[in-house]
This record gives C-alpha cells, structure tokens and sequence, in this order.
C-alpha cells in the first residue's frame, strides 16, 4: 500500500462527532486528520436547533436547583415501561451499555463543551426540542447561535438575539476554531470511499481512500480511524432495510443540501466486517420530528429553518418553500389525487420531563397516564396508493388564492420550485365541456 498521508489519527467526517473527536484525539498528543466530504464543516448538526441534550448533573442542572445523576439518566434512558402516545416505546431498545456510557460521561461532556468556547443560553435546562431526554428532570440546553454567518442564510443573525436564540451554527463554529486552535489538519471536499484493513475481515484498520477533485489518495491512521459520517437517510436502498416504505419518492431530508446522508460510513465498515446495531431505533415512530413538513413549494425544509437566498447553498435548495401557519388552508393528496390524513391533526411528541404524571421509574402503571393519540400521518403518508407498490408517492398541499391571501404567501420563485417540479400553479380552474345527451 502506498500512503500519500499519514496520521496517528484519522476521522472521518467534521459534524457533531467528528470535530470533537478530533479534537480530544489531538489535546491527548495525536497527530490528527480530519477529512470532510462537503466543502464546509458542520455536517448535520451546524443547520440543527442546537438543543443539547446532555444531563447527570451538569453546572446549569446545579445552577438551577435541577437534581440529576448518572445514575437517574440511565434509569431514564432505559425505562421499558415509557411509551408515547401512539405505543411506541421511547427507551425500550436502547443499547444499555452505550447508555451507561452516555451517562457518566453526560456531564462531563457539557462541561468540555463550554471549555473549548461553546457558548449556551442562559437559562434553566428544558424540554423544547422534545427528542425523548427521559422524564424525571429537564435536561435540555441550548447552544446560541452568536455571529458567525449562519447556514442557511448566509449572514449573522441580529446581534440582539445572538446569545438568547439557539442553533447548532453557534456550536459547530465554535469546536471548529477549537479544532484548528489545537492544530487538526482539516481536509475539505475530501470523500472518504474506502476503508483499508489488514484483511478483509481480520487485523487492524490501517487508514482511508479519500477522493479529492477526481485524485484518489491514502491515508494512513497509525493508531486508529475513527466514523463520524453523518448517516444515512439519503441511500434509499440502505433505509429501506429498515423500513421497506421508504422509496426514493422521499427526497426532501434534513441536512440536505448542506450535508449528504449516502450511508457511506456504514458502508464502508460493513465492507470490511463491521455489524449494526440498534435499528428498531431507526424505525420507532416518536418525536416531533416525525410530522407534516413544515414548508411546501420546495424539497428541502426542516421544521426550525428556511433554506434563504444568501445561503452558500442555496443553488442546490432552490426554494425557501412557504411556511404553513393554519394546515386548513391547504388539502393534502397523495399523486392520486386522494386526501389521506385530516390536515388538522396533531404531531407525534416524545416522552420528557412532565410528559407523565405522575411517573414512577419501570411502573408498567406509567401508560394508563397517557392519553392515547395514534397520530398515524406517517402511516398513512407511506400506506401506498392502492396499486401494489411500496411506497405512498409524492404529496402535494392544494390550496387557493384566498388561502395565499391569509397565509401572507408570495407563490413565486425564490419561495417556491417551480423548475425542478416541486410547485405548480394555475390561473384557473379547468372546466371540462358537459357531454350533451
């Protein structure tokens, strides 16, 4: 093997894991490459809400008379007796030993992040974000967004809301200049398409084949190659493992286009032996995430952002989509043309602090205090449209004049995609000519 680069460490991707491992690799005394696929950092998390769910007993826990431990998070975290609304269990599948990890080293992972210049709102942890954070304490945090350029906009927010809004620009921008202060080597545009092992299923990891500008080169990590690509939900192939209704009709995902999901870590530790684990946990239909869309016009929207004119990326997301306030100004069909879901219906939630109460740890009494609400938009979004094939199809939201009146809508581009088929309109209704008898 001829290596064009070499490092104690390589790590594979410049999001929310990456960029601290890195980090912690080098401050141990490795030398560090870093390589990232786009041509910034960040990956998914940089365009996330920044809500960081990080507890066991952290300075802000303590700050505000909050009474958390290691020991109360993993309770929380693995409680079989928690279910959602719908059924679903929350904590049922999780991996117990990464949850004990998680655990204790929860606090301690808050307190690193605030020493290495991630700045968080200054107030008492919550439950906003809703990601099923357990259910005894608030254990949610913030990071603000401060005034690096934004993402999705291209500019820094308002100074007046920089430290009180939240937004994983303020963290990601902040472990990055950690990263380069402690002297990670970071390799933009580089896509990781191979990881070397000794044998195919045996021996040691030796390092990585990125391609840079159409040039292959070879890293070699001495000591060690670390994933932290940023997943999957963009190989269509790969999620319909999990989930066989998942077809490529679904192409508006989070983090696109700012970051790919094409699944090639998995792949390419699965090419060389690796297993995974944990798919019920790609499946489980909980969180607030799992909803109607939050714009319509345009294929890439995610429930807290607008894709905006002056995004660095914004050739690629070509539309900020028109944000829904009321969903009964709109109807939504399937490619049909039939309604499948009562537009009005609520969201799917997750279970955290106050979600049930009362609530007492591995109780199977903790579901009779849930009101049942199946919330099936998912499901019937997915339900097929009657002819024999997998997958629901595209959706589309019908709606008039006098809804684009009430919502306040400008249904032109650069609000809506008209050119990739995204938005269609129409002066009139067709009226087709009555037969006569």
């Amino acid at each position: 093997m001829k290596w064009d680069r070499e490092a104690d460490i390589v790590v594979i991707g410049s999001g929310a894991t990456g960029l601290p491992a890195a980090v912690v690799a080098r401050e141990a005394g490795a030398s560090v490459i870093l390589v990232e696929a786009e041509e910034d950092i960040g990956g998914h998390a940089i365009i996330s809400g920044g809500n960081i769910p990080l507890g066991g007993g952290t300075s802000v826990q303590k700050k505000y008379g909050i009474e958390d431990s290691p020991d109360l998070l993993f309770r929380d975290l693995t409680d079989w007796s928690v279910v959602g609304p719908n059924g679903f269990p929350d904590y049922r599948y999780n991996d117990r030993e990464i949850i004990r990890a998680f655990a204790d080293n929860s606090a301690l992972t808050f307190e690193w992040l605030v020493a290495h210049g991630v700045v968080f709102v200054d107030k008492a942890p919550d439950a906003l974000g809703r990601n099923s954070l357990g259910n005894s304490v608030p254990r949610e945090m913030h990071s603000a967004v401060m005034d690096w350029p934004m993402a999705y906009t291209g500019e820094p927010a308002e100074p007046a809301v920089q430290r009180t809004r939240s937004s994983g620009n303020g963290l990601m921008r902040s472990l990055e200049v950690a990263a380069k202060k402690a002297g990670v080597e970071i390799l933009l545009e580089h896509r990781m398409t191979r990881i070397y092992r000794q044998a195919q299923n045996s021996g040691p990891v030796l390092g990585i084949a990125v391609d840079y500008k159409d040039i292959r080169l070879n890293i070699r990590g001495h000591k060690a190659v670390i994933i932290g690509t940023g997943g999957s939900t963009g190989n269509v192939n790969f999620r319909r493992m999990f989930d066989p209704r998942l077809t490529e009709e679904y192409c508006g995902l989070a983090g696109m286009p700012w970051s790919d999901q094409d699944a090639s870590g998995e792949l390419a530790a699965m090419a060389i032996g690796a297993s995974l684990w944990g798919f019920y946990n790609q499946t489980g239909e909980f969180g607030s995430n799992v909803t109607k869309p939050g714009s319509n016009g345009c294929q890439y929207n995610y429930r807290h952002l607008q894709w905006m004119p002056g995004s660095p990326v914004f050739d690629r997301a070509r539309a900020t989509g028109l944000r829904v306030a009321n969903w009964q100004d709109l109807i939504l069909v399937n490619m049909l043309g039939k309604r499948f879901y009562d537009e009005t219906g609520g969201q799917y939630i997750a279970n955290n602090y106050n979600s049930l109460d009362p609530y007492i740890q591995g109780s199977w009494l903790n579901a009779k205090n849930l009101e049942w609400n199946p919330n099936n938009f998912l499901n019937a979004a997915l339900a097929g449209i009657d002819d024999g094939h997998n997958g629901g199809g595209p959706i589309w939201a019908i709606f008039d004049s006098d809804a684009v009146a009430r919502e306040e809508w400008v249904p032109t581009p650069p609000y809506v995609d008209i050119a990739a088929g995204f938005f269609f309109g129409a002066n009139r209704l067709a009226i087709s000519p009555r037969r006569s008898s």
